[in-house]
């Protein structure tokens, strides 16, 4: 008689497992995008930080923009240095004036907001006066959600003066001109 409900109790096991992996099956794609839209909700929220801490910078400092992301730190303008949620590294693609070249030869920053220079945060160093209006994440990767119609996150951009209703000309840094 033991042999028989031993049987019955493989069965009922087997049935669970069955139930439990389906059930993973359903959870882990909601887990998954659930995770994605609060990385999303953090994106904005740093990004949204770096565009104060710079507006709050340029009031103080009229016609200036800082030229590092520790110097935004070091005057108090921002807390931390927020990573990337978006990415493993966590850096940031720095947007910063795009120089137009004078008469002469000589590079001067452009009041122009509708050419951005987007440089990766590691390089931004290279630059010889830098002036941020803010950050971008590096990721291609697309979005669950749109933010200023663009749907993935490389093209999510925070930064000072920006008007959802103009896109800027976006340049990377390294790019030959076409």
């Amino acid at each position: 008689m033991s042999r028989r409900n031993d049987g019955y109790t493989i069965v009922v096991l087997l049935v669970a497992a069955s139930i439990l992996v389906i059930g993973l099956l359903v959870a882990v794609p909601v887990w998954k995008t659930q995770l994605q839209r609060e990385a999303e909700d953090e994106l904005i929220f740093r990004g949204l930080q770096y565009v104060e801490a710079i507006r709050r910078y340029q009031t103080k400092n009229p016609g200036q923009f800082p030229s590092s992301i520790e110097e935004l730190v070091k005057k108090r303008y921002l807390r931390r240095p927020f990573s990337d949620p978006m990415t493993k590294n966590g850096k940031w693609d720095i947007i910063v004036q795009q120089d137009r070249l004078a008469r002469g030869g000589s590079r001067t920053p452009s009041a122009n907001l509708s050419q951005l220079l987007l440089v990766p945060q590691d390089s931004l160093a290279s630059l010889p006066n830098p002036r941020i209006l803010g950050v971008v994440s590096p990721s291609t990767e697309k979005s669950i959600r749109l933010y200023n119609d663009a749907d993935t996150y490389d093209k999510w951009l925070f930064y000072y003066g920006q008007d959802a209703k103009s896109k800027p000309e976006i340049a990377r840094f390294g790019q030959t001109e076409k």
